[in-house]
């Protein structure tokens, strides 16, 4: 008899093939972190040339390989990426939780920046019931730790995690992840 795995999409932060190397860690320290009940999927996402880098269009096709209900996790980029899709597109219905890492704040009217703002209402247009867990290290050289708050204001349903150390990668470690994953 066989077992279903349960489905983990790991999306990436920044773009190319230099910055998914470095979140592989992360990938991996997650999928063994959970163990054989889970698949943790790690896509490598290439920039494109829309205002968006085409994240929306990937994570989205993404998504629609995978069956049953799946967990998103996002690391820098690919975390803020997530909640834009997830706030901008439809067919968020097997989504059993989504577990966003060191998720930058995007502000500013510069043109680059526009692609990946997100709408004033996008927690307004998130999934319904679906468990946020947003995790943050107090020491992040790339997304400042104040953004965490912008985000714990737009999403008070949230569960946060703030992590004393660890930087921007979180020292490759996710077994907190993991443990809230497992606990979903």
């Amino acid at each position: 008899m066989s077992t279903v795995k349960k489905s983990v999409l790991f999306i990436q932060g920044g773009g190319g093939e230099e910055d998914h190397a470095a979140d592989a860690k992360l990938a991996d320290s997650l999928r063994k972190a959970l163990g054989n009940a889970y698949e943790v999927h790690y896509p490598l996402l290439l920039d494109e040339s829309a205002p968006d880098m085409g994240r929306k269009k990937q994570i989205g096709n993404e998504i629609a390989r995978l069956k049953g209900e799946i967990i998103l996790v996002g690391h820098s980029l690919g975390a803020s990426m997530l909640l834009k899709y997830l706030s901008e597109n439809r067919g968020k219905e097997k989504i059993a939780g989504i577990f966003l890492i060191a998720t930058p704040f995007w502000e500013g009217s510069e043109d680059w920046v526009k692609g990946l703002k997100l709408k004033e209402n996008f927690a307004d247009n998130l999934p319904k019931k679906v468990p946020i867990f947003l995790y943050h290290c107090r020491d992040d050289e790339v997304a400042p730790f104040d953004h965490l708050d912008q985000y714990a204001r737009k999403l008070p349903q949230a569960i946060i995690r703030v992590i004393a150390s660890g930087g921007h990668q979180l020292n490759n470690d996710l077994r907190l992840v993991a443990k809230d994953i497992k606990a979903v």
